[in-house]
């Protein structure tokens, strides 16, 4: 059963603020697993088996060694990650 209240309404409007920030992908990717990270904590949103599986995909994607610069790649994919958690966002 999805979240409801203003803190989970807050929390989805926050996310989906980082998420279409101008910028570097995937600086907004950490910033909105942040944002959900906090949100679950503080029990605004609920996790799901799904959400929980696209954080693991996108913690790989945006995985960054010491003095390592991401490309293209981990920057599309971070996005791609995004709107699939966006999308599932009103059933958190």
């Amino acid at each position: 059963m999805p979240s409801v209240g203003p803190a989970a309404d807050a929390a989805r409007a926050e996310f989906r603020d980082i998420v279409a920030r101008k910028g570097h992908a995937v600086d907004n990717a950490r910033q909105a697993v942040a944002r959900l990270e906090s949100a679950f904590a503080a029990r605004e949103l609920e996790r799901t088996p799904f959400v929980d599986q696209a954080l693991r995909d996108l913690d790989v994607a945006i995985e960054q060694d010491q003095g390592q610069r991401l490309g293209g790649k981990s920057a599309e994919a971070s996005r791609f990650i995004l709107r699939a958690i966006e999308r599932m966002l009103d059933d958190l």
